[in-house]
């Protein structure tokens, strides 16, 4: 039923939005998954091993952008809460729109990332500070959302197992995108004893993440054998399992690179030795299931596309967990400089900026003509 209602709302007239207001009336946080893809391209064609021109420009540009885009969802989504708490709140209750909270957490995680890698090189070591603060503030999100959407399907939703996606693990994964986040932030930090505190926060969250993320693939692997593919709306759904496995061996493998060096710093260099050599057996572990799942992902949408895709912001679902699976690849191509993963990084990065221009334009063609301003938590009710 649900799925027959989604169908339904997303494809009302393009005259549903009868006043400006409506704009932020039907904000969600589904809006935030495009931070997430743009962020993550941003980072990934700044870590091109290509010489191209303009690359590294074009890149911070883009990470530039993708800063203004949250800070304009934020408002939105905030100005929705002051205007319309009353249907706002609505979100608790909905199966699906409520696992999108998780995308606003892993869209900031994207925008610290690129303080980093964009904003040292151009502004000195004093951004490390505001990144430091907008981790610890990202961590805090992530938790919330990793416990209390949980929670609230086990208490208040109403789900089955015939209904489910791959959507479940939004929410679950912010924490494992938080954890490579504080890898990669880690060894910025001025304070040796500050270094171990960030990295062992990086472990618990990796931790807090993936073995649940994983027991919900296996619920998947099985809801998908007995009920077949979910509905062609969440035909993108299908990659979103690539998320937490590619984030998985990024974080293993970042956290594992800082591991000798912060260790040694605290006086436990042995500890460092093994947490280099964990993270980086552990992460080429998860990128070879995470290699298994992408083609998987492929073969299903190609299933799809026999019959169409109707477009919505879930095409989002393509392009961030191919973009940190990018990431690890590209990872494991500096770590042990071999030429295939070099090589193998880069067409993924091609194929992850090539579906960014397809789901960019189709996203602002379709807020112009106003039909992704939906808020199925609220269909039905009387503007």
């Amino acid at each position: 039923m649900q799925c027959a209602t989604r169908h339904k709302i997303l494809n009302r007239p393009l005259s549903q939005l009868q006043h400006p207001r409506e704009v932020i009336r039907q904000f969600t946080p589904n809006w935030f998954a495009a931070t997430m893809g743009t962020g993550v391209l941003a980072l990934a064609l700044a870590q091109l091993p290509l010489a191209i021109p303009g690359l590294r420009v074009f890149a911070e540009g883009l990470w530039l952008f993708n800063i203004g885009l949250f800070v304009l969802f934020s408002v939105l989504y905030a100005a929705r809460w002051v205007l319309f708490f009353d249907e706002a709140r609505r979100i608790f209750a909905h199966s699906t729109v409520s696992m999108f909270f998780g995308t606003i957490p892993m869209g900031l995680a994207t925008i610290i990332n690129g303080f980093l890698v964009f904003g040292v090189p151009r502004w000195g070591q004093e951004v490390v500070q505001v990144a430091e603060v907008l981790w610890w503030i990202d961590v805090a999100m992530s938790l919330a959302c990793g416990v209390l959407i949980p929670y609230m399907m086990f208490t208040r939703q109403e789900h089955s197992i015939d209904q489910m996606t791959a959507v479940w693990l939004l929410p679950v994964v912010a924490a494992e995108v938080a954890a490579a986040s504080g890898g990669l932030l880690a060894p910025h930090l001025a304070d040796a004893h500050g270094q171990l505190v960030m990295l062992c926060t990086s472990y618990v969250l990796w931790a807090f993440s993936l073995p649940v993320a994983f027991s919900i693939l296996t619920i998947l692997l099985l809801r998908m054998a007995l009920h077949k593919l979910p509905h062609e709306n969440m035909a993108a759904s299908s990659w979103l399992a690539l998320g937490p496995i590619g984030t998985g061996a990024l974080g293993m493998l970042l956290l594992g690179g800082d591991g000798p060096a912060i260790f040694a710093a605290n006086g436990m260099p042995g500890v460092g030795e093994v947490a280099a050599g964990l993270g980086l057996i552990g992460g080429i572990t998860l990128w070879g299931f995470g290699l298994w799942w992408m083609l998987m992902a492929v073969l299903i949408t190609l299933r799809y596309l026999r019959d169409g895709i109707p477009f919505n912001l879930g095409w989002w679902g393509f392009t961030f967990p191919l973009g940190v699976y990018s990431l690890a690849t590209l990872k494991l191509a500096s770590t042990l400089n071999l030429l295939f993963f070099s090589v193998f990084g880069s067409v993924l990065v091609m194929l992850l900026a090539s579906l960014w221009l397809i789901v960019a334009k189709r996203t602002v063609q379709g807020a112009w003509r106003g039909e992704l301003f939906v808020s199925p938590c609220i269909a039905g009710l009387k503007k």
